[in-house]
């Protein structure tokens, strides 16, 4: 799922370097942190969150099935 966020982060930015995938386990789910610049940040989001809300609905949708619960934070 990291490669997958990644993937299309990239794509997204224009400092492909900055792209920073993690993912942290908590006690309720697993989270994939995606870090990007500060001057991209408004790419990976997008107007009305929208690019945000696509990214989450295909994580949501590649781990469908598999009982894990998985959510994808931006991070400044």
């Amino acid at each position: 799922m990291q490669e997958l966020i990644r993937h299309i982060a990239t794509a997204l930015v224009e400092d492909q370097a900055s792209v920073e995938v993690k993912e942290v386990e908590r006690e309720d789910a697993r989270v994939i942190e995606l870090h990007v610049g500060p001057d991209d940040l408004g790419k990976v989001i997008g107007k009305q969150g929208r690019t945000a809300r696509a990214m989450r609905s295909l994580l949501a949708a590649a781990t469908a099935g598999s009982g894990k619960d998985i959510r994808l934070e931006i991070v400044e």
